[in-house]
Order: C-alpha cells, then structure tokens, then sequence
C-alpha cells in the first residue's frame, strides 16, 4: 500500500509530490495561492469536501490504491459529478481544440495527401470523445445526483479514446515530412501526450471512484426496492387473513 496523501499534509506539498493534481484544481474550484495551508485548511476555505479531495488525489497518484466500497461510501460525493462535467468540459472546450488548432497549423504545411488524413482523423476523434461523455453525462450522472431508475449501462471502457491518440502521435512521428518546424510538431504531439496522459487518470477515477461507487448505490436502490415489494406482499397477505 503506498503512502497516501493527508489531510495535515501542506496542500503546496500534495501538487509538489504530483504535478499533474494542478489540473485538478480549477475543476474542484480551488485557486492557486494557498500557502503554507495544509489541505485540510484550503478546502474547509474553498468549500470543498476533503475527504473527496484526497480521494482523487490519491486515485490520480497512485496506480495500485484502490477505495475499498466502505470507503467510497463514508465519502462525501456531492463533488464527483461537477468534477467529472468540469473534466468533459476542460478537454472538449480546451484541449481539444487547442490540439485542433496546432493540427490544422500542420496539416496546411504538409499538402493534401497528409493533411486531409490528420484533419479528418482528429474530427472523428472529437466526434467519438463527444459521444462518449454525453452517454455518461445523460444516462449515469442523472443517476449519481438523483437515484432512481438504475442506468442499464454505467461506464464505457475508455481505451479506444487512448488508443487512437496513441495512433494520432504514431502518425505524426512516421509520416510528418522533414519540411514541418520541429518546434510546432513536437509541441503538438506533447500536446496529445499531455491529454493522453490525463484521460488515462480521467478514466482511473470513473473506473475506481465513478463506477463502483454507482453500483453501491444501485444495490441500495434495488434493496430499497426490495424491501418495499416485500412490506407491501405482507401487508397484502395480513389484510387477507383478516378477512
């Protein structure tokens, strides 16, 4: 078991040990500029729960810590939704177009052959990572905040969205002519780097956090479904023997 993240710990301590949780902050609204304030301080400022805080902290650092069920459940969720909107929003309204924008850069110096391929592979790409957020944001958020009918599918599996970036980086790696200022290409594949690496902690948090913490609660809604069919047959059954 790696040594998780504290709440006593100083919160300029938690980004120094991880300098990927930067991304993090602006999506659980947490400014920069906290100073010596340990990360029990900062969040009890900013309003945000830190038990929630530090159990995507530590998701996002450490690829062997699994939340046990009893954990996810003493947590105070209220914040994974918007965190998650803030995620889908951060790279279909930022990164993505950032990375568009040098793309199309590129694919203008590169001729048709090259740069229809690269333009039109990334479309589809923009296309297929906004289907699958709106699956999530339209069939499995609705449940997080209200439950009630339980989705019939929770997650799907993120691996196709890494991989093709992983083609995408191929692509420019083999077949970019010599003619492209390296400055722009290598800015542009660390550009798709970057959001790779990202999505794969993205997808951590939905697989470890999002996606059993979902079928807790649809246990408890089947329970409660249960429980309630169960008092209305011996109600049922009493007011027969009464008569």
């Amino acid at each position: 078991m790696p040594q998780l993240f504290t709440p006593r710990m100083k919160m300029a301590d938690l980004i120094g040990a991880n300098h990927s949780l930067i991304l993090m902050l602006p999506r659980l609204n947490i400014p920069l500029g906290f100073g010596d304030s340990s990360v029990r301080e900062v969040c009890s400022k900013c309003g945000v729960p830190e038990d929630f805080v530090l159990l995507i902290s530590n998701v996002y650092s450490f690829d062997d810590y699994l939340p046990t069920v009893e954990q996810l459940a003493e947590t105070d969720m209220s914040p994974l939704v918007p965190y998650l909107m803030a995620s889908h929003h951060y790279y279909i309204d930022e990164r993505l177009p950032h990375i568009g924008r040098h793309l199309q850069n590129v694919a203008d110096r590169v001729g048709e052959k090259y740069g229809s391929v690269l333009t039109r592979f990334f479309a589809d790409y923009q296309a297929e990572v906004r289907d699958h957020f709106l699956c999530e944001e339209t069939e499995v958020f609705p449940f997080l905040q209200n439950p009630g009918t339980i989705p019939t599918r929770f997650i799907d599996s993120h691996d196709g969205l890494i991989d093709k970036l992983g083609d995408l980086t191929q692509t420019v790696y083999k077949y970019l002519p010599g003619n492209i200022l390296p400055d722009e290409s290598i800015e542009l594949v660390f550009d798709i780097l970057q959001l790779s690496s990202d999505l794969e902690k993205h997808a951590l948090i939905e697989e470890k956090v999002l996606l059993p913490y979902a079928q807790h609660l649809a246990a408890k809604v089947r329970a409660s479904a249960s429980g309630t069919n169960h008092g209305r047959r011996a109600t049922r059954k009493g007011g027969t023997n009464g008569r």
